[in-house]
């Protein structure tokens, strides 16, 4: 069965990739044009971190901070052009088959930028992305997200940005991003 998807979902881009259509380009639109952010580096993902916790400390080559409650690790590698943040959830000895299956379905839709993942016996809720490309608000959303996902392991496993259906819980898990995201203005 997988192979038939995979062939359907490579068949679909293999199409839109070999389309004859001519390629337009887009109008420009003053609103949508981006400001221009230097790339993540150590020490302005330093000052960003410093500004949501002013209690963070520097760790080697990353940082711990505390973000709604919740500790968060912070790890830098510049020599590969990578960052992961990390939000400790239990220990990974007891997790059943039902518990793995249900965060593998919340890597796929709902925990969005953070992801689940067992290293040393843990269980983790983290958000790796590459170090340079990195931009303040992917930065601060992520940690927002990778929080989310470690608050809400054994409920919703969700990242908290989206949310399908009518309940509560979007707009609950939406503050933490948003509030951070204010913060993070000041950058």
């Amino acid at each position: 069965m997988w192979r038939v998807l995979l062939s359907i979902i490579l068949s679909a881009g293999m199409a839109v990739a070999q389309s004859d259509e001519p390629e337009v380009a887009p109008e420009w639109v003053p609103e949508v044009e981006a400001e221009y952010e230097p790339p993540m580096t150590y020490e302005r993902l330093g000052r960003i971190v410093f500004a949501l916790d002013p209690e963070a400390v520097p760790q080697g080559a990353g940082f711990q901070l505390v973000v709604d409650d919740v500790p968060v690790l912070i790890i830098t590698d510049p020599n590969a052009d990578r960052m992961r943040a990390l939000v400790p959830i239990r220990s990974a000895q007891d997790l059943s088959n039902a518990d793995l299956m249900r965060m593998m379905q919340a890597n796929f839709d709902s925990a969005l930028d953070a992801r689940y993942a067992v290293a040393n016996g843990t269980l983790w809720a983290t958000f790796i992305h590459p170090l340079s490309p990195l931009k303040k608000n992917q930065l601060i959303s992520g940690l927002a997200q990778t929080v989310n996902v470690a608050k809400t392991y054994g409920s919703l496993y969700s990242g908290g940005a989206l949310q399908f259906g009518g309940g509560d819980s979007n707009n609950l898990q939406r503050q933490l991003i948003d509030e951070l995201l204010k913060k993070g203005e000041e950058i």
